[in-house]
């Protein structure tokens, strides 16, 4: 943690566990020829043990391969999963950025789309209606405000639901790998935005494969392997660890 600011996010010993149901019966014939069958479960320990601090201002990059944990770590710093184990404090405002299309209608254009979205992030009618056209500027959706969303392309929707999310007042964006869906023109727009939020003194929690993102704007890292913290420290030094580990896996044993 970066001495002199306070404490934005705190994280002690947090753990997570899934039950993965084992011969899942989904037909009403399975259910009438075997109404006792018992389903079996396996236990996946998705986070085990995770603790860390996130300084006040400061940009938090979280690295690690598909399944690591790092999904499910910020579902649980936004309060969408309940850990199992451990304490997870957040001092301020949060604003999840987490999944595409969560809080939107296909069947609706984008613009009731910025009306239901806004208000499920806590912007009141008047905020929603004073920042509209900010909000469609900034995703270059003029054209496309009255159309409905399943007319939208993957990165049309990740233009409306980011240029949503940043007109929250919060103190804390969390984001997860949502940038790679825009294009490149647009994933610039978005650090630059991202850059004068750093400057405004609030935090940002970035989950993200792009590691040269990681490098340039990270004040820190966290490498996330199997649930567990392999890694944490100075971006350069996290993810040469990173690779150091995914080398290794890919040579094997020597």
């Amino acid at each position: 943690m970066t001495v002199g600011r306070g404490v934005a996010v705190e994280v002690a010993g947090v753990g997570k566990t899934f039950l993965l149901p084992h011969g899942h019966r989904t037909t009403f014939k399975e259910y009438f020829l075997h109404p006792f069958h018992r389903t079996a479960y396996e236990r996946q320990q998705a986070l085990s043990d995770i603790t860390f601090d996130i300084a006040e201002g400061e940009f938090f990059g979280i690295v690690g391969p598909n399944g690591s944990g790092k999904s499910t770590l910020l579902k649980v710093l936004a309060g969408i999963y309940r850990q199992d184990a451990g304490t997870v404090r957040v001092n301020g405002v949060l604003s999840p950025f987490i999944e595409l299309g969560v809080g939107f209608n296909m069947e609706l254009t984008a613009r009731d789309n910025i009306l239901i979205n806004g208000t499920l992030l806590g912007l009141t009618r008047r905020q929603i209606n004073d920042r509209f056209d900010e909000i469609v500027a900034f995703g270059e959706l003029e054209r496309f405000v009255d159309q409905k969303l399943k007319n939208f392309s993957s990165g049309m929707q990740v233009r409306l639901a980011y240029s949503v999310a940043i007109q929250v007042d919060f103190d804390i964006l969390l984001l997860d790998e949502v940038l790679a869906v825009g294009d490149q023109e647009f994933q610039k727009r978005c650090f630059e935005t991202l850059a004068e939020i750093r400057r405004a003194g609030k935090t940002i929690v970035f989950v993200s494969h792009d590691l040269g993102a990681i490098k340039e704007h990270c004040d820190r890292a966290m490498l996330l392997l199997n649930g567990s913290i392999q890694a944490m420290g100075d971006p350069e030094d996290v993810l040469a660890h990173y690779d150091a580990l995914m080398h290794r896996d890919a040579v094997g044993p020597i």
